[in-house]
């Protein structure tokens, strides 16, 4: 995991604010200025776009109505860098974030220093309400969402570069996972979901903590590799539908999809692109890129499934040694992605944050080697529609 905590006590929010946000700019560091620019599909948005949207949070949701006499940096942009928030006003289409020539990178740069400037006066000026270090606390979390979203969005973008270049990006892609026992979780009632009074900061479709029946199941220990995954693909497992669910049967077809993303046959050897480049797959690290369709499809072959959100958590705190390690790979779940019980949207443009995509997604559990370290915990609900694998997803098994 990268070495990025939203930092807790003694830590002040100003410290933590400018290790968040110089964090942002090192990830950005050995990218040269065309590859800002570029979005090769809908779900990536250039690296300029991320440099800016994070920065009109700051802009838009702490300065502007908590900063007396702050003036905003250019008045269009709200229109070029506001991401889904219908209450905040227009916005330019997702699919059209690459076609933004302007503002240049290097009108980018100083717009993140002109908000950096106010919002550290700001921070060292005054003391903040309880609500309102909240929202700073929601703030911090945020960029650190795109933070990963920067990593795994620079990697689809030089990763559909013909040259498959090369670029020094602190992400570690040959940790291999611990060699550890099956996890074992007894029959019971359970609780799901975070729990305020133990303290610390969760998004809201973490709460409504809640409790669960769990049969009697077991989760392997280590996540499937790379080699296991081959051994789908030479037995034909892109050409058998049988193991495919009927959507993802379809998309199979209509993709011609046959190995994870980021996969090349070539001269009979499968290579993937990573960070160093176009290299021999190794067998040895758990496998990636892989879509819930193809998860999904691979568990059914094994004659195993995926795990429950509920049953992923549960293991995850066991109070054993053989507890659930986690961290490597974002890991489907077979839990569609719903409201806890009593969820409730907050008011305002926050309340957009997580409710309204509670529709046609799958939740994913743990973290990846892209996500900052101290950005997620047990309780942390991720969620992707299905065919969706630019992140860095992988799989573990539980018994039927």
């Amino acid at each position: 995991m990268l070495h990025n905590p939203v930092l807790p006590q003694p830590f002040t929010l100003s410290e933590a604010y400018q290790r968040v946000r110089s964090w942002t700019e090192q990830l950005c560091a050995s990218l040269e200025t065309e590859d800002y620019v570029v979005q090769p599909t809908a779900d990536v948005s250039p690296p300029k776009w991320h440099l800016g949207h994070t920065t009109w949070f700051w802009e838009h949701f702490i300065l502007t109505p908590h900063a007396p006499g702050y003036r905003i940096f250019h008045d269009d942009f709200s229109f070029v860098f506001n991401s889904y928030y219908e209450s905040v006003g227009r916005r330019v289409l997702r699919t059209q974030r690459g076609n933004l020539s302007r503002p240049t990178v290097a009108e980018v740069y100083r717009y993140r220093a002109y908000v950096d400037e106010a919002m550290n006066r700001f921070l060292a000026d005054r003391s903040a309400s309880a609500e309102l270090e909240n929202l700073i606390e929601l703030g911090l979390n945020h960029e650190q969402q795109h933070q990963e979203l920067l990593i795994t969005d620079i990697k689809y973008i030089l990763g559909h570069n013909p040259l498959f270049p090369a670029i020094d990006m602190p992400v570690n892609e040959q940790l291999v996972d611990l060699p550890i026992s099956a996890i074992e979780i007894p029959e019971g009632i359970y609780s799901v979901g975070f729990q305020p009074e133990a303290g610390g900061f969760c998004f809201d479709n973490e709460l409504g903590s809640h409790r669960v029946y769990l049969k009697e199941t077991t989760l392997d220990g280590p996540l499937v590799t790379n080699a296991d995954y081959l051994e789908f693909i030479e037995a034909g497992g892109y050409r058998q539908f049988q193991h495919w669910l009927s959507d993802g049967w379809a998309w199979v077809k209509a993709n011609g999809i046959d190995a994870p993303l980021y996969w090349h046959q070539i001269d009979n050897q499968w290579h993937t692109y990573t960070f160093s480049g176009l290299k021999p797959v190794d067998l040895t690290v758990p496998v990636c890129h892989v879509s819930y369709y193809e998860a999904d499809a691979y568990a059914r072959w094994r004659g195993r499934r995926l795990p429950t959100e509920a049953e992923w958590e549960t293991a995850a705190l066991l109070p054993t040694k053989n507890r659930l390690p986690w961290g490597l790979r974002w890991e489907w779940t077979g839990s569609a992605y719903l409201p806890y019980p009593g969820f409730k949207t907050a008011e305002g443009a926050v309340g957009e944050y997580n409710g309204k995509f509670m529709s046609s997604q799958m939740v994913l559990r743990g973290g990846s080697i892209a996500t900052p370290e101290g950005h997620s915990r047990p309780t942390y609900r991720n969620f992707f529609q299905p065919d969706k694998r630019w992140q860095f997803t992988g799989i573990r098994l539980a018994a039927l």
